[in-house]
């Protein structure tokens, strides 16, 4: 099937290209239009009860609750009552357009207490924004922010509209600096691992094709659906990271099938059959990891599917499109450019090194594999004792303004700071009674670690109340807190909704576990399937699931320890909080994908030896000697891209990004290379076993590929290269890559 493909596209090679180009290129330039439709939030359970008692509080807090509060703190040797200070910024405030501001009241407004701080040295200005959704004030809020400051008077402004605009900003300025710098990285290893300009520029083509037209994929989505920022990031960082691995996969094997002496058409035709086809089989296994991520219903996680699945699927199709296309058009020149030294390395590069490896870990496999997977299991201990939480400010640089001022909103009116438990007590037809509102609050106030419980406003049949909790709003008082509350008796009545931060974050983990079953059995199944049908073997894909299991749960354990323990944290340059469960869940669907990849690669090649012959210990020497290179050259590029993001502002975009380098570490040297050799070993011939109506089946789908005697004829030199072109190709070409 694959090799068919690849005779296609050559034959249609200017066609192919030309038309994938124009609709990429095309695509990305309308894709652009995406940043203007990226959403902020989506990270809790929209049919949970904390969102239920959001939206009920906010439509009896109309005009009562603030989207910014702005801290004023008159210059020194003034005070909040000095009559010129008062003045300016009741000036400041009645001077906002009402095209964006829908109310704005503040101490000098009120004179109410809760509005300035206990050493009397700020005061308070609560800004409700024009808007229907987030979006729509998150505009207004950008139009306004520098009409907030106030000549002479120290200004902070905070907020979760405030928030969410730094954190939108450093997105995109990631997403930038992302690319500037891991792109000209990319190419440099490139021309070392290819010896050549040309050969190693087809990757980088092809992974900026994948991301410019993954941005004309977001932009149709978001036609119909709401897209978070995140998603963009995320399409960025596998679409360029993924088309370069494969385009290294697609490459190597090209250049290799040249040497061997067979001619352009030949060589893609064989490229497609063996590479593209792990490449296929990577982005499937990839597309339906992601896609698990669109069984949980928080907005957050279906827009990291979207990014992902459109940056995956254009990856794979480019690579196998635009990528042979262009293959077969420069022949023997794709080793153009090539840099003499780099050459004479590869030529005289025999493998030998990944043939001692090879036969040391077969030797004693035992040894081998026992430690590693205990090491493994070690590495992966922490993160049973992990603490899940949603983003906060805590996500940004300890010097961002916008982090500051909450951190100073919450230190001085903890009451404003939005850490507190809401209750929402919602009468039927009328406001609950007050007698029994009274007796309910007094029993919310006698729930262990809560310090305070007040009314923060009402409406005719709504009454909402705030309850302070001691701690980490995410820590195991705060959420023992909201059980204990949500168990008592509702006021006579009366319905209670309880929700805040720590509800949410309760709920949202709780709809994440009850799906979290449902996506393993999606990724395990479909990984096992697909497995099967590529080599015909039982425990093959029980050994590739096991393996991404180990794999997973280091990696889950060192950024527990890094991030939540905090070891190491003055290093990285982050705040020790509490994980987002929606980055757990991306990470293991990703890093899930990847380390299948790496085993399909792997195994392919052993799979060939072992067809042609081989015993399964010359199989797994032949399939280290021929893969061991280009896996680990995958995985170092692969970190270069997915490390850019490691330096990252937004401390959830540095989680992805160390986790991404510890993943790709782990799995592409220990676990491949050394844990997966010791077991085929250990397992001898049994590892190729399937019982045979499982065989039948397995050949009659037909997607295992078996090389076949190939034609004279597709030796011989093709319309595009001379006779003498063709006797120079094999002299003046390096070693392939694989």
């Amino acid at each position: 099937m694959f090799a068919r493909w690849g005779a296609a596209v050559h034959r249609a090679r200017w066609t192919v290209l030309i038309s994938t180009l124009v609709i990429t290129i095309l695509g990305g330039f309308w894709g652009i239009g995406v940043f203007d439709r990226l959403t902020q939030g989506g990270y809790d359970d929209p049919n949970s009860e904390a969102s239920a008692a959001a939206a009920v509080a906010a439509g009896a807090l109309e005009g009562q609750a603030g989207d910014v509060v702005v801290m004023y703190r008159p210059s020194e040797g003034r005070s909040l009552d000095d009559p010129e200070v008062a003045a300016a910024i009741m000036e400041n405030l009645a001077d906002l357009p009402s095209e964006q501001v829908e109310s704005a009241v503040s101490y000098w407004h009120t004179g109410m207490p809760q509005f300035v701080s206990d050493d009397g040295t700020v005061g308070l200005a609560v800004i409700g924004l024009v808007g229907e959704d987030d979006d729509e004030k998150l505009t207004a809020y950008e139009e306004i922010a520098e009409d907030l400051i106030v000549d002479e008077v120290s200004t902070q402004v905070a907020g979760g509209v405030v928030a969410e605009h730094a954190i939108g900003h450093r997105a995109e300025q990631d997403l930038i600096a992302a690319e500037i710098v891991s792109l000209p990285i990319v190419l440099l290893l490139l021309i070392v691992i290819f010896g050549g300009v040309v050969a190693a520029s087809l990757p980088v083509v092809v992974g900026g094709l994948a991301v410019f037209g993954a941005l004309g994929l977001l932009h149709l989505i978001a036609l119909f659906t709401t897209v978070n920022v995140f998603a963009v990031n995320v399409a960025s960082m596998l679409g360029l990271g993924l088309a370069i691995d494969y385009g290294l996969f697609v490459v190597g094997r090209f250049r290799e099938e040249m040497d061997s002496g067979r001619g352009p058409a030949a060589a893609v035709r064989r490229s497609v059959a063996t590479a593209g086809r792990t490449v296929a089989f990577s982005a499937v296994l990839l597309v339906i990891a992601l896609s698990g991520l669109m069984l949980f219903p928080q907005e957050f996680l279906r827009s990291l599917a979207y990014g992902g699945m459109s940056a995956v699927a254009l990856a794979a199709l480019l690579s196998l499109t635009v990528l042979p296309a262009l293959l077969g058009l420069l022949g023997h020149r794709v080793d153009k450019l090539s840099l003499p030294w780099l050459v004479r390395r590869r030529q005289r590069s025999t493998g030998e090194g990944w043939r001692r490896l090879a036969d040391g870990v077969m030797k004693r496999p035992g040894l081998i594999a026992v430690p590693i997977i205990a090491g493994l299991v070690l590495l992966g201990s922490p993160f049973l004792n992990a603490q899940f939480g949603m983003p906060d400010e805590r996500v940004l640089p300890a010097d961002d303004p916008a982090r500051i001022a909450t951190e100073a909103l919450k230190a001085d009116f903890p009451q404003m700071g939005g850490d507190g438990i809401q209750i929402v007590l919602q009468g039927d037809g009328a406001a609950p009674d007050e007698a029994a509102v009274g007796g309910y609050l007094a029993e919310v106030s006698e729930v262990a670690s809560i310090d305070s419980v007040a009314p923060t406003g009402a409406s005719d049949e709504v009454i909402v109340l705030e309850a302070q909790v001691d701690g980490d709003p995410f820590g195991d008082l705060a959420n023992q807190a909201v059980r204990d509350i949500r168990a008592l008796d509702a006021p006579a009545d009366a319905e209670v909704l309880v929700g805040g931060i720590t509800a949410a974050n309760l709920d949202s983990l709780d709809a994440t576990a009850e799906m979290l079953p449902w996506m393993a059995l999606l990724l395990v199944g479909a990984t096992l399937i697909l497995i099967f049908l590529a080599f015909g073997s039982v425990l093959l894909p029980i050994k590739a699931v096991i393996m991404s299991i180990l794999s997973l749960s280091a990696t889950f354990g060192t950024l527990t320890w890094l991030f939540v323990d905090g070891h190491g944290s003055g290093l990285l340059g982050v705040t020790p909080m509490p994980m987002e469960a929606g980055i757990i869940v991306l990470i293991a669907a990703i890093v899930f994908g990847l380390s299948t990849d790496y085993e399909v690669f792997l195994l392919s090649r052993m799979v060939e030896a072992r067809a042609g012959g081989a015993t399964t210990e010359e199989a797994v020497r032949t399939g280290l000697v021929r893969t061991g290179r280009v896996i680990s050259a995958a995985a170092l590029l692969l970190v270069v891209v997915t490390g850019a993001f490691a330096f990252s502002g937004i401390q959830m975009m540095r989680f992805i990004g160390v986790g991404m380098i510890i993943a790709l570490i782990l799995d592409a040297t220990i676990v491949r290379m050394l844990l997966v050799p010791a077991v085929m070993k250990l397992f001898g011939d049994a590892v190729w076993w399937a019982p045979g109506s499982l065989r039948r089946l397995q050949e009659r789908v037909g997607l295992s590929e078996v090389e076949k005697p190939e034609d004279d004829a597709e030796s011989v030199p093709s319309d595009h290269e001379s006779a003498g072109d063709a006797g120079r190709r094999t002299t003046d070409r390096g070693a392939s890559t694989s």
